[in-house]
């Protein structure tokens, strides 16, 4: 099963891996907008299509779940599955970082 996760969402994109992050903690939609507008100091603005059509996908892959209600809006969290998939792609974001670190660092003076 996970593997297949892997297979599906690997390499995320930048929205699917923002709103992943978001969700450490519970959110509804809108939450998720405005968390990802602040922490990546609004470079990110996604939209509601975005959020919503990636949401249901999510959920249907088993990395979601919902986790009650907020003034009538429902909240979502992380699953087991959707914790190791973060950790995953966090894991590749960081091959990457220091690959680049390595090659550029190590060349800035030739």
């Amino acid at each position: 099963m996970r593997e297949q996760l892997r297979k599906t969402y690997m390499p995320m994109t930048e929205s699917a891996y923002y709103i992943l992050l978001s969700l450490k903690e519970p959110r509804h939609g809108y939450g998720i907008i405005l968390y990802v507008k602040e922490i990546t100091r609004d470079r990110i603005g996604l939209g509601a299509g975005t959020i919503y059509g990636t949401l249901t996908k999510f959920e249907k892959d088993g990395l979601i779940e919902t986790a009650g209600e907020e003034d009538r809006r429902k909240l979502y969290r992380l699953t087991e599955d959707g914790v190791w998939l973060l950790e995953q792609e966090l894991a590749r974001i960081d091959e990457l970082a220091r690959n680049g670190h390595c090659i550029i660092g190590g060349n800035s003076n030739d």
